[in-house]
């Protein structure tokens, strides 16, 4: 799949280069790369807000774009939440603005209630602020609401696009268990963008790199992680624990490529340390 900005114009420009992967049902994938490598663009093609230049987007083996008639019911199979999800609150209260999209789906009344209740309690937010405005929320609190309202449409996929970005640490870590926490529960496909490859790497079971348009790497965290040297090469880093155990292999330490997180290193360093002992 091809995606060509302005095309046959003086500012055409290539933003998708022949891209082609596919992504099991169920996988929580991180999509990574440096601003403007593409991500951004691609995302918005799995719900088709943009479509190809060429090629196609299949969902479950369905051309999303061949029916134009159709795409209403593609954009509720895939849900969509763009960074600062939070501008995009606007009803009265925390309830309302969950309930708006099973609303317009023409769903009963106890389905709905039913719904943005699973929702909500799916990413943390408890039944205290079902009735206070969203804009009396922490950040926080706001990103969660809205990514309750497009888990409401009970998506198939939902891709997340930098779902963490302008929140501090805890807001971000809290953010991050509640999708680790919902990707658990529902087992839905979910695709989180990020920059961040520490949170990449506690959390997701593959990784697509993009550079350029196209797709550098993809494939698990650990296959990823060990090519650390490589990702520097186009402008991104390895998180710091792959660079230590890369030392480590080089000095000779018999030390297993891709650990990636402290808590796989603590295990490996502390096994390793106990056969010394021996």
């Amino acid at each position: 799949m091809t995606h060509i900005y302005s095309e046959g114009t003086a500012f055409e420009k290539k933003a998708l280069d022949d891209i082609n992967i596919e992504i099991e049902d169920g996988r929580f994938v991180g999509l990574i790369g440096h601003t403007g490598s593409g991500k951004s663009t691609l995302i918005q093609h799995l719900n088709a807000l943009i479509k190809p230049t060429s090629g196609e987007i299949l969902l479950n083996g369905e051309d999303i774009n061949a029916d134009k008639s159709k795409l209403r019911s593609v954009r509720q199979r895939v849900g969509l939440v763009f960074q600062y999800p939070e501008h995009q609150l606007f009803e009265m209260t925390v309830y309302k603005d969950v309930a708006y999209g099973p609303s317009n789906m023409g769903l009963t009344k106890e389905e709905i209630d039913r719904r943005v209740k699973k929702s909500l309690e799916i990413v943390g937010v408890g039944e205290d602020i079902y009735n206070k405005s969203p804009f009396e929320l922490s950040g926080g609190q706001k990103r969660r609401v809205a990514i309750a309202g497009v888990l409401a449409m009970e998506p198939e996929v939902l891709v997340l696009d930098e779902p963490t970005a302008g929140l501090d640490p805890k807001g971000r870590d809290d953010i991050l268990e509640a999708i680790k926490t919902m990707h658990a529960s529902l087992g839905i496909t979910v695709i989180l963008v990020s920059h961040s490859m520490e949170d990449v790497a506690r959390y997701v079971d593959e990784i697509i790199v993009m550079h350029k348009g196209r797709v550098a790497y993809h494939g698990s965290p650990a296959q990823i992680f060990c090519k650390a040297d490589e990702l520097e090469n186009i402008g991104l880093a390895a998180p710091q624990i792959s660079y230590v155990f890369n030392k480590l292999m080089e000095e000779g330490v018999p030390v297993p490529c891709g650990v990636f997180t402290t808590e796989e290193a603590t295990k490996v360093l502390y096994d390793l340390l106990k056969q010394v002992e021996k």
